[in-house]
């Protein structure tokens, strides 16, 4: 692997996600009664999970407001939640003070030029496969999947696996250890 990225993933506290085009795909859909609802992957909630189980601590920053995403974020136990967050250095600053964190200490996965402006702070700047070319540009890794398509649980993988989780977690799943 890469010796720079190994040390950035080490020292990974927070990981925050944007919502539209990363958790999703990106699209609205409305219905006839104007209800927004939104298509979550289950393996993004599921690496999630496993950041969780592993001690770290999984945030939302989305500039939109949706009701179906403060669900999932009830569903997969996120208290961090910041929506409507136009201005996302705001909400990443907050996040950063309540938690007692410095820069280096935060992953934070955005794939459109709102998420400029953190992508450049956070110690672990990371991206979907599909995102905007100037995004794509200045992270320190890029997955290989899309975002809603399993881009978040690829992410978290990368830091379990980094910070020496994952053997762990496949002994679990196997049943080898409780």
């Amino acid at each position: 692997m890469n010796p720079a990225l190994d040390l950035r993933i080490a020292q990974i506290r927070l990981v925050i996600l944007d919502v539209d085009g990363v958790l999703t795909d990106g699209r609205l859909h409305f219905g006839s009664d104007g209800q927004e609802s939104k298509m979550f992957h289950v393996r993004d909630g599921y690496g999630i999970r496993l950041l969780q189980d592993a001690g770290l601590e999984v945030a939302l920053i989305t500039a939109r407001y949706s009701p179906a995403v403060a669900h999932r974020a009830q569903d997969l136990g996120i208290r961090r939640v910041y929506q409507g967050s136009l201005d996302k250095r705001v909400a990443y600053t907050e996040l950063k003070l309540a938690m007692s964190l410095e820069d280096d200490a935060v992953a934070y996965m955005g794939d459109d030029l709102v998420d400029l402006p953190v992508l450049g702070r956070v110690g672990l700047a990371t991206a979907p496969v599909d995102a905007h070319e100037e995004v794509a540009a200045r992270v320190h890794w890029q997955s290989r999947l899309g975002g809603g398509m399993g881009a978040v649980r690829e992410l978290s993988e990368l830091i379990l696996r980094g910070q020496g989780h994952w053997e762990a977690i496949i002994d679990r799943c196997l049943g080898e250890h409780p």
